[in-house]
């Protein structure tokens, strides 16, 4: 079994906070004087039903996380290691996403808050070879026009490369507000050049997708796993290229699936979906991005099947083709390697004087 933290693939579904370790977290909040819930310091993976009250819970956890990110320091220190992370399981790609406005009041305003997150995704892609680049996300607790107001934002850092804006995303509990609502907002976005990738198909079915697909004509879907309940939509989406950012972990941890072997990962292989992992919120559910990959490998997918999901997260990314290109023969490298487990000339010599 190859190493699969070796495995070259793009990490496309990972939130700003949320990305955070959990000893960053302590050591912001102790030198703030601010004191953190429990259940946030404990080592013990957020669990929570998916229901409106499972919901809240996991809002709060991640509100109260957020209280500790109130400087620019903070927030280029999160992006730092978010890339630090992402190194270590090889990654060669990262399109975290951020809602600025969160940060905004520490830093003076909305405008600084993105241009410190781009800023940093720069000088770390070039200090770790990992390619950072950015997602601006709207929210589904504030109106539509705020998030026209990010989107225009987002417009003037559009590209694909390094501290760039590369997309713009709707996030937040998908049963609230109404979907076409956001439309002009990522009109905005997609005239300059950003993909639309708005959350959808987690908390919500076929019907709220399909309201989705619609409004916010998506280039990836954030989870989007709910397609696997209606045949005749899954079709629609594999036939209009439209990727899902799947993070099997988060759908257990937020009830949305009762165990790992309920998520509808071999559904969707088998119905052609392109397909990139994610972990969504380590910080919360202490799964990063490699444990998704084991988690496919428990679902009992082999190398080759994992390789392929290496590929699809590459070409559902936001890269140029030259950078895809080079990522997709390091996969096939990886894949040609010799299987450690399976290779005779990896076991260890013989030893004469054993009994």
């Amino acid at each position: 079994m190859r190493d699969l933290q070796a495995l070259p693939k793009a990490h496309l579904h990972l939130h700003f906070t949320g990305s955070m370790r959990v000893s960053t977290l302590k050591d912001m909040a102790q030198s703030q004087g601010i004191r953190l819930p429990e259940n946030l310091t404990d080592n013990t993976a957020l669990q929570v039903p998916a229901d409106q009250r499972g919901w809240f819970r996991f809002q709060r956890a991640y509100d109260a996380a957020r209280k500790v990110v109130r400087s620019e320091e903070a927030m280029r220190r999160i992006v730092r290691e978010a890339a630090e992370d992402e190194a270590r399981e090889g990654s060669k790609r990262l399109e975290i996403q951020i809602d600025p406005t969160s940060y905004a009041p520490f830093v003076g305003g909305i405008t600084p808050a993105l241009e410190i997150v781009l800023d940093e995704a720069t000088l770390a892609s070039r200090d770790t070879g990992v390619q950072v680049a950015i997602v601006v996300a709207a929210s589904r607790l504030k109106h539509p026009l705020d998030a026209r107001i990010l989107a225009r934002l987002a417009a003037k850092h559009a590209g694909e490369g390094a501290g760039q804006v590369v997309g713009f995303g709707l996030s937040n509990d998908e049963r609230r507000g109404n979907t076409p609502e956001w439309a002009g907002a990522f009109d905005i976005a997609r005239k300059a050049g950003l993909a639309s990738v708005p959350h959808g198909g987690e908390l919500l079915g076929p019907e709220h997708i399909r309201d989705i697909v619609t409004a916010l004509k998506p280039r990836r879907l954030g989870h989007g796993v709910r397609a696997a309940e209606d045949p005749a939509l899954l079709e629609y989406i594999v036939d209009n290229g439209i990727a899902l950012e799947v993070c099997p972990a988060s759908n257990v941890q937020l009830g949305v699936y009762n165990s790992l072997g309920d998520v509808p990962l071999r559904t969707l292989l088998k119905a052609g979906a392109q397909i990139a992992l994610g972990a969504d919120d380590p910080l919360l559910f202490l799964s990063r991005l490699t444990d998704q990959y084991e988690n496919a490998r428990k679902l009992g997918l082999d190398d080759y099947e994992i390789s392929l999901l290496a590929h699809s997260s590459i070409s559902a990314s936001l890269a140029s083709p030259s950078d895809k290109e080079r990522w997709h023969d390091e996969i096939d490298a990886w894949l040609a390697a010799p299987d450690p487990v399976s290779d005779p000339a990896s076991d260890p010599e013989p030893d004469p004087h054993a009994a």
